[in-house]
């Protein structure tokens, strides 16, 4: 296993569309073993393959910190079947350095998905595997966070962001655990 670099906005592939999986082969497999290492690394709750650089509908979900790796999901092809509710969660990204904001998500879904042995898996979840499930499939459909912000919270991001960068100010250490 490897661990994998995260992109980063504004890097252009979180942007894109993934393409579904048309046969889980040994890279598949070797590609979801390794997100699963850089998410626990980063540290995370979730990680989708855009993230990582690579064009594939697969993601991989932890919400259990108290038991790393019991209810870990590896989901290829997940879509969202079904939706009820709404709540307000209060999320990060491992791609959107230094930035939260609350986000209006269903507060319960139910999911289909194939496993990394081609088993169809169906899934139904409410509160924060309910939430994390919605982010990393928006990254899939390469949505961020920021896309789900005003054009203004947007932009001021993007210029804190640039400061950054230029090294103006330290990117201040964040405890928070993100999806």
């Amino acid at each position: 296993m490897a661990l994998l670099e995260i992109l980063k906005y504004p890097d252009p592939i979180l942007k894109q569309v993934a393409k579904p999986v048309t046969s889980v082969t040994s890279e598949t497999v070797r590609l979801i073993e390794d997100m699963v290492e850089t998410m626990y690394a980063a540290p995370g709750v979730g990680l989708a393959a855009p993230q990582v650089g690579v064009s594939r509908r697969i993601i991989v979900l932890d919400i259990d910190h108290d038991n790393p790796g019991k209810n870990l999901l590896k989901l290829i092809n997940p879509e969202i079947s079904g939706s009820e509710g709404e709540l307000l969660w209060e999320e990060g990204c491992l791609s959107v350095v230094d930035f939260t904001v609350e986000i209006k998500r269903a507060a319960r879904v139910e999911l289909k998905a194939l496993d990394e042995k081609e088993k169809e898996l169906k899934i139904d979840a409410e509160g924060l595997l309910a939430v994390a499930l919605q982010h990393e499939i928006d990254h899939l459909n390469g949505k961020l966070i920021l896309d789900r912000v005003s054009r203004l919270k947007r932009d001021l991001y993007s210029r804190r962001l640039k400061k950054m960068l230029r090294g103006d100010k330290p990117p201040p250490e964040n405890p928070r655990v993100m999806i």
